[in-house]
């Protein structure tokens, strides 16, 4: 386990805590969000950290991949949806019209982008349906559950799906970089290390 799959590990971690959060509340950690958003159009990015644009922005998900690897704080809905966008990544790799599909979304996405801001409604609605449109078509499926008022607004709904193309876009890049599934729990205590000292690094870093 090396430091680039530990990155990698927690920006799946990430976007997958903050579909849950938006699904229970509604709301989630904006900056780390945008990291992730980000993440999905840095495609020739030269390493796994400028692909989320620095170790600071993955805080969060390497506050949850330490919880979830020393078990003290686990949350089985957030782990539960990161094993099914790897498996989810699995069947999209047999798929190589829908890969090509999804590259041309966001390339359509990347020019709102530019016309709109990263931010915007309209990149988000873009990007859940481009997760709708050859994602959702795949199995697993990856199941979201909260509160149902939070999952009938429709700019919820988006922000959630937005998440989890961020969560494909890691799980790809997890592969990318010689990730695998077993590794989690062969080396748990080395990427637990890892994680930790990386998220001391970032919080020292940030100050």
């Amino acid at each position: 386990m090396n430091e680039e799959r530990v990155l990698a590990l927690a920006g799946l971690f990430q976007a997958c805590s903050l579909a849950q959060q938006l699904a229970n509340e509604g709301r989630c950690d904006d900056t780390a969000m945008q990291a992730g958003v980000a993440s999905i159009f840095r495609i020739d990015a030269p390493s796994v950290v400028a692909v989320y644009g620095g170790v600071s922005n993955l805080r969060l998900g390497l506050r949850n991949l330490v919880a979830q690897l020393d078990e003290s704080e686990r949350d089985m809905s957030v782990t539960r949806m990161v094993v099914t966008v790897m498996r989810l990544e699995r069947s999209l790799s047999g798929r190589p019209e829908l890969m090509e599909k999804l590259q041309q979304g966001i390339l359509a996405a990347q020019r709102q982008v530019e016309h709109f801001g990263q931010d915007s409604t309209q990149v988000s609605g873009r990007l859940a349906e481009l997760y709708a449109s050859t994602l959702s078509t795949l199995r697993p499926r990856v199941m979201v559950s909260g509160n149902p008022q939070q999952l009938q607004q429709p700019a919820v709904v988006e922000r959630v799906r937005a998440n989890l193309l961020a969560a494909m876009r890691s799980a790809v890049l997890w592969r990318q970089v010689g990730g695998r599934q077993w590794q989690l729990l062969v080396f748990r205590r080395q990427c637990s290390m890892l994680a930790r000292g990386l998220l001391t690094g970032a919080t020292l870093d940030h100050r």
